[in-house]
């Protein structure tokens, strides 16, 4: 049975590779499954979003990433260093308590529209039904009615040049903005929006929000690369993307070899 919906995240695996994603969407195979890096940025995120949602005072913002975090690293394969463990503790310290000033410096007088949004939209551009799932990390409003829809990112020194203006990378937001608009019937000229890198190990500026255009030319290339990629799936088109293999985990194994 064909599934009805696609993530972000399975968009990004089928431009990588048609036959590494059927691997793991159809034939149900793990791909990765998450590393401690990983397990920071779920902690991390979950403070942003709980305390966006007023359900978390700043004075618990600590305990909060530490119970989370730990829960994580209890779900992994392999369980990191300690070491590491309590370097990326101390080092939550210095992200957390500077998102919402950050915020404020950058939207002076915003408040939360929503935090962690789901999306579930019809792609109306298909001939067949299909669905776009996602959720949006935070949507604030300014005084000036546009809406900001932000996605957290956490990460080591920050991203370069050529991450940021990556193509598939800036799709994630340029997708997002064009289904949130859809499902709150909103003009895509009152709506920016942006990445939140949440930097673990840089000396200042832990906090960087950046913004990332997603105009009409860009929402429909963003559009094109979903709408073929729904069509091959649909078709049952699973081609193997050998320009992808070397950091794919079925690389070499049973399931797929070069």
């Amino acid at each position: 049975m064909t599934k009805q919906h696609i993530s972000y995240s399975e968009l990004k695996i089928f431009t990588e590779c048609p036959h590494k994603w059927k691997l793991q969407y159809v034939d149900g195979l793990a791909g990765f499954t998450g590393n401690i890096y990983t397990a920071f940025g779920t902690a991390i995120h979950s403070v942003c979003e709980q305390s966006a949602l007023g359900n978390l005072p700043d004075e618990d913002f600590a305990d909060h990433f530490d119970v989370v975090f730990l829960e994580e690293l209890k779900a992994l394969d392999e369980k990191p260093e300690n070491k590491l463990i309590v370097e990326m503790r101390e080092q939550s310290r210095n992200i957390f308590h500077k998102v919402f000033p950050a915020l404020q410096e950058l939207f002076p007088g915003y408040e939360v529209y929503s935090s962690e949004e789901s999306l579930y939209q019809p792609i109306s551009e298909l001939k067949f039904d299909r669905f776009l799932k996602g959720f949006i990390d935070l949507v604030i409003k300014t005084p000036d009615d546009k809406y900001h829809i932000i996605d957290w990112k956490s990460c080591s020194w920050g991203w370069d040049v050529e991450r940021k203006s990556d193509k598939m990378t800036t799709y994630q937001l340029t997708l997002y903005k064009k289904f949130f608009c859809e499902k709150h019937g909103i003009d895509p000229k009152k709506v920016e929006t942006y990445f939140g890198l949440l930097k673990r190990t840089a000396k200042k500026d832990n906090v960087e929000i950046f913004r990332v255009t997603s105009g009409p030319r860009k929402t429909n290339n963003a559009t094109k690369v979903l709408t073929d990629a729904c069509n091959l799936i649909n078709k049952g088109v699973h081609i193997k993307n050998r320009n992808s293999c070397d950091k794919c985990p079925f690389n070499n194994t049973e399931h797929c070899t070069r």
